[in-house]
């Protein structure tokens, strides 16, 4: 149609220390469509200068690079511009750079070797709102919940739902499906309501958990025991 607009494309600023990383990264992202590269860097300290200055959407940030490394450019580039996504893109799956990164505030953590597609489902789902981690940095989360005594499951109650659950059966819904990487919208069509609703459960229930995002409340969920996955 004449004068239609095209859907905005997602910005993305690109932070790896490894050339040929790089390289590849660059051309996969370029060819995506509706992925717009706006810049890369090879260090921390040039990463965090520049992407204050260009405000992508999104940023892929590597976690091993020089003069500062991945973590510590995440707390800054969160502290200056908190609504910037930041996916931890990197090869370490080790625990303490896991819960490190999600402190720091990274809205996602993905593994190298990631599928393209996947990569760019992940890209424009965390821009939109979601938190995803990898399969395998799941497991690695539940699995220190799990084995702490400060994270034992709550004992569920006579409907289902752990006794201290603060949330309502919807709310718990909504949650689910944050637990599972959706997006605002994605949530609304999922369960037939408005955008503007699925927003107000979001609100609702990073309120009531006493969290400050999206991946926060997704941990604790599965940490407390109000969402099972495995």
């Amino acid at each position: 149609m004449l004068g239609a607009k095209k859907p905005l494309s997602t910005t993305v600023f690109l932070v790896e220390d490894h050339q040929m990383t790089l390289v590849g990264l660059k051309m996969l992202l370029e060819r995506e469509p509706g992925i717009k590269l706006v810049g890369e860097a090879s260090d921390g300290v040039t990463a965090t200068r520049q992407i204050i200055e260009r405000k992508p959407d999104v940023v892929l940030m590597d976690i091993g690079l020089p003069e500062m490394d991945g973590i510590e450019a995440t707390q800054v580039i969160k502290t200056a511009l908190p609504t910037v996504k930041i996916i931890m893109l990197t090869s370490k799956d080790n625990e303490q750079d896991v819960f490190a990164a999600l402190a720091a505030g990274a809205d996602a953590y993905c593994m190298k070797g990631i599928p393209s597609d996947t990569l760019a489902s992940v890209i424009h789902s965390v821009r939109d709102g979601a938190a995803w981690l990898d399969p395998a940095i799941a497991r690695i989360v539940l699995g220190r919940f799990r084995g702490s005594t400060n994270g034992a499951m709550a004992m569920p109650s006579s409907d289902g739902k752990p006794a201290d659950c603060p949330l309502t059966e919807r709310e718990l819904e909504v949650l689910s499906l944050i637990v599972d990487g959706m997006s605002n919208p994605q949530i609304a069509e999922r369960l037939f309501i408005t955008k503007a609703t699925a927003k107000a459960h979001v609100h609702s229930i990073l309120q009531k958990l006493c969290v400050d995002d999206r991946t926060q409340a997704a941990v604790l969920a599965m940490r407390q025991g109000y969402i099972k996955r495995f």
